[in-house]
């Protein structure tokens, strides 16, 4: 790869998407950067060079009639001495395809036009070849949802990082991998997706669920679900031994049965530490997101408590 050179922007450059000139300073954020999408042709030229006059038409032809599918990046040599050195040039015209990052082939002086378009239909093949398939991002998050709820966390991860590698900020898979993250037990990662959540994805409930969900994940509480549910048979009518029971659920990612234990716990003593049966219930809620299954039927449960 051309690397090293001023990648200063110049207001100039860049005439259009397909076809524009390129300068020493602006090549590395023009023709390399652009390589790595499609296949751009390099034409060296000058304003002296009568053959350079004759090829540069041919090529501006044949990259528009293309579509978009290649671009073409033209060099005054005179202008960019060490453009012109970089790649060797020791006439003009010149032209050297690139593709990501990579000089792949290329020819001097004039060429007839049947066989520059064999070049660059080879060259548009190659990009074809090697492009990867395009992600069906709704059938990708459906999947990666369904692989989180079934425990396959390294499947689910994989979709949500190839949607955010498409859109980097994809408001359901950022949530989702942020979900993946959180049960995998990689409490530094989720944490740092957390924080460093876009602007965008920072107002939106569901990211407001996911970081109430990392907070409860963060307070494991002490015990196991044994000895919880032991207690609670001793003890049905201690509200704090249902609460206990319910925290150990919810760490276990039992969510209905933490919701039913929290909902005991509050049949209790409605008033117990200041209504905090029912707080958590509504943290759960918000962590679970407010249209999941277990939310819906415990709501409902909880109105027919609180209301009845």
């Amino acid at each position: 790869m051309l690397i090293g050179l001023n990648s200063k922007k110049t207001n100039m450059d860049a005439a259009s998407s397909d076809i524009f000139e390129v300068s020493s300073a602006s090549f590395e954020y023009t023709a390399l950067k652009e390589s790595m999408e499609r296949p751009v042709l390099i034409e060296f030229w000058a304003p002296w060079c009568g053959p350079c006059k004759q090829l540069m038409p041919v090529l501006e032809k044949l990259v528009l009639s293309k579509a978009g599918q290649i671009a073409l990046a033209k060099v005054n040599i005179d202008e960019n001495p060490e453009l012109a050195e970089a790649f060797r040039v020791q006439s003009v015209p010149m032209v050297v395809a690139l593709y990501q990052g990579q000089p792949v082939t290329g020819f001097a002086g004039v060429r007839p036009a049947g066989d520059i378009e064999r070049l660059v239909d080879q060259l548009i093949a190659m990009h074809i070849k090697n492009k990867p398939p395009t992600l069906d991002i709704p059938a990708a998050l459906k999947d990666a949802a369904l692989l989180l709820a079934a425990g396959d966390m390294a499947a689910a991860k994989h979709l949500y990082e190839s949607i955010l590698a498409e859109d980097a900020e994809h408001l359901e898979a950022y949530v989702g991998l942020v979900r993946v993250l959180i049960a995998d037990g990689q409490m530094d990662a989720a944490d740092m997706m957390i924080r460093a959540a876009p602007e965008g994805i920072q107002k939106d409930v569901r990211f407001t669920a996911a970081k109430t969900a990392y907070q409860l994940a963060c307070n494991v509480p002490q015990g196991d679900i044994a000895t919880a549910e032991k207690a609670v048979a001793e003890n049905p009518q201690d509200p704090a031994a249902q609460y206990h029971l319910a925290e150990l659920y919810f760490a276990e990612g039992a969510k209905e049965k933490a919701a039913d234990a929290l909902l005991a716990s509050l049949r209790i003593n409605r008033m117990w530490e200041e209504e905090k049966a029912k707080k958590q219930i509504l943290t759960y809620l918000e962590a679970w997101g407010f249209a999941d299954p277990i939310s819906v039927q415990t709501r409902r449960k909880l109105s027919t408590l609180l209301f009845s």
